[in-house]
């Protein structure tokens, strides 16, 4: 009976972090839509009310032993810094510039993106079905910006320059956690301060700091709480991201990410009645076949590899 009512706990518990990750992960998109839309709020100020708090949420998390720190050259961390800061204003700006669903679909390209820089700059290879599935993910790229009605060419400017750099990111992450042996947290703890210096620094040249439209000028009480609140959500994504990656399979951890991608082109449309073509709603499902499609081809090429080392003598 003890067992039992362990598994059920561990499976209470592992619902929990999924619920929590799917509501901040679909709000903060919303949250910042909002803030952009209703308030006019600076971008880059708004992702460095981000770093800040996610520094100063993960200083909290070190205090109370959720993770241990690890020490490290701060001359090898420069260039990922650098990466997050373009990789969150950019895509922040591209749900700035687009629609949520145009925003939400050029997010996909990340993997199309990243398979090319592990070809060329690393010399990965990748399996021919692999490779196929980058045509209908980004022939469904394609067919919705075609007819996106409020289609934005500075906001695609935005969009393919955050998948660039996110794809970059994204696989510098992995590259660094392999060679300095940290995980994710102890990785984002010395990058989110780094970050946080190089925006406070760089946002004087972009965005008025004093008076209308400045970081520290007049807003409304609302305003200021939904920055905050939003700075508070970003954290909370990390960190369930995080906690989700170390209580789950990966096969949970995508399927999941599959769900909230549906449930934000959604919510998009129905909260910010952003119209919907036909066209539009085949290219959705183009992409979203691409990705499930690549999922299930790279997961079952991962579990034939972990099986062929188990039965290696």
């Amino acid at each position: 009976m003890a067992s039992l009512a362990d598994r059920v706990r561990g499976h209470g518990r592992i619902a929990a972090g999924l619920l929590l990750n799917l509501l901040v992960s679909i709000c903060i998109v919303f949250l910042n839509k909002w803030i952009y839309v209703h308030h006019g709020f600076p971008n880059m100020s708004l992702t460095l009310v981000h770093f800040v708090v996610t520094w100063l949420g993960l200083y909290v998390c070190h205090k109370l032993d959720v993770f241990a720190p690890k020490s490290l050259p701060p001359s090898r961390l420069v260039l990922l810094a650098l990466s997050f800061c373009g990789f969150v204003v950019f895509t922040n700006l591209s749900l700035q510039n687009n629609t949520i669903g145009t925003y939400q679909l050029a997010k996909a390209m990340t993997t199309p993106a990243i398979i090319v820089i592990q070809t060329l700059c690393y010399g990965k290879t990748f399996s021919t079905r692999v490779r196929l599935t980058l045509i209908p993910i980004t022939l469904g790229v394609i067919l919705n910006s075609y007819y996106d009605v409020k289609f934005n060419f500075l906001g695609m400017v935005f969009a393919a320059l955050g998948v660039v750099v996110t794809s970059l990111y994204q696989v510098w992450v992995g590259a660094k956690q392999h060679e300095l042996q940290v995980n994710s947290m102890q990785l984002l703890y010395y990058q989110a301060p780094m970050s946080s210096a190089m925006l406070l620094v760089a946002v004087p040249f972009f965005e008025p700091v004093f008076g209308e439209g400045g970081i520290f000028g007049p807003w409304s009480v609302s305003a200021l709480l939904m920055v905050l609140l939003s700075g508070v959500i970003a954290f909370m994504v990390n960190l369930s991201i995080y906690w989700i990656i170390g209580n789950t399979s990966p096969v949970t951890y995508n399927m999941f990410g599959h769900f909230k991608f549906c449930l934000t082109l959604f919510g998009g449309y129905v909260l910010f009645k952003d119209p919907l073509s036909v066209s539009q709603a085949l290219g959705m499902l183009c992409t979203l076949f691409g990705i499930l499609a690549y999922t299930h081809f790279k997961l079952s090429e991962q579990q034939g590899t972990k099986s062929k080392l188990i039965q290696r003598p």
